[in-house]
């Protein structure tokens, strides 16, 4: 069985700091990142990074403040979410696949979402 499991999602005031955390299970994965989806909009590709170093790619709306790492060993991936906004407000998922890429229908699992809610 493949499962991924979000956490560390919660509630922080504008400027503040996040750590989000999915611990994979069932197999490892190439390429790991992470996706949000706000209210009303369509789900956004955040940041994804290779099991092995160099490969590594961020959305522009994040690019400067969140940082992705892997730890292999324990098949889990981080976003460390710096500098945070209101507009980064979302529903944030995990998702696991092949060849790294920015497009949701490259990763074919995908874990239930934690909410990040930033207030101003």
């Amino acid at each position: 069985q493949v499962q991924l499991v979000e956490s560390g999602g919660g509630l922080v005031q504008a400027g503040g700091s996040l750590r989000l955390s999915c611990a994979a299970s069932g197999r490892t994965f190439y390429t790991m990142g992470w996706f949000r989806q706000a209210p009303g909009k369509e789900r956004e590709f955040v940041a994804a990074k290779t099991w092995t170093g160099g490969g590594i790619e961020y959305g522009d709306s994040v690019k400067g403040r969140f940082i992705i790492s892997r730890d292999i060993i324990e098949n889990t991936v981080y976003l460390q979410m710096n500098s945070l906004k209101p507009e980064d407000t979302a529903v944030y998922y995990c998702a696991a696949g092949g060849t790294l890429v920015r497009l949701l229908t490259g990763y074919v699992y995908w874990g239930q979402g934690t909410q990040v809610t930033v207030s101003s």
